[in-house]
């Protein structure tokens, strides 16, 4: 078990949350004729940013499950007497990391909400897109509160809340 979270922290760590919006995806993709697309370029680029939060958070949930797991074991352990003082302090790091790594994610849907609001080819989405922020705080929250398990609950709203801002804007 030790080893699992070991890994799945190490993943997190290597590939921080920040990190991954910037990836450029290189695979080929089909055009669309001229005269399909009627959206400006402003928003084409905002349905982009959205889709890349959308998969931020979706990689970021699914490591973070086992991780959760994985802390709930060692609490559990602890609670008992029988987990080693090192095996603590590894979970106190790795409880850190990923409250580190939710901040990151709430900094970057705050950073989405803004822009927004201040482009005003997408303003008019920004009704749809407001409150994912103030969620990922509350998840924030939660797992300030050790509550991994509900924090990746409500950031699966999130996840839930950006895809129907990205089908608006179709």
């Amino acid at each position: 078990m030790q080893r699992t979270i070991g890994l799945l922290l190490i993943t997190i760590i290597l590939s921080p949350v920040s990190t991954l919006a910037q990836r450029k995806r290189t695979a080929a993709r089909p055009s669309r004729p001229p005269a399909a697309t009627t959206s400006s370029a402003a928003q084409r680029a905002g349905a982009a940013r959205v889709a890349e939060q959308i998969k931020i958070l979706a990689r970021f949930i699914y490591l973070l499950g086992g991780v959760a797991k994985g802390l709930e074991g060692v609490d559990d352990a602890t609670r008992r007497n029988e987990a080693s003082a090192a095996v603590i302090d590894q979970a106190k790091q790795n409880k850190a990391t990923v409250r580190a790594s939710i901040q990151s994610v709430r900094e970057g849907l705050d950073k989405l909400e803004i822009d927004f609001r201040g482009t005003p080819e997408l303003q008019r989405y920004y009704i749809k897109l407001a409150g994912v922020a103030a969620r990922a705080a509350t998840a924030e929250d939660l797992a300030a509160a050790n509550q991994f398990d509900k924090a990746g609950r409500t950031l699966l709203e999130v996840v839930n809340h950006l895809a129907d801002v990205l089908l608006e804007m179709r």
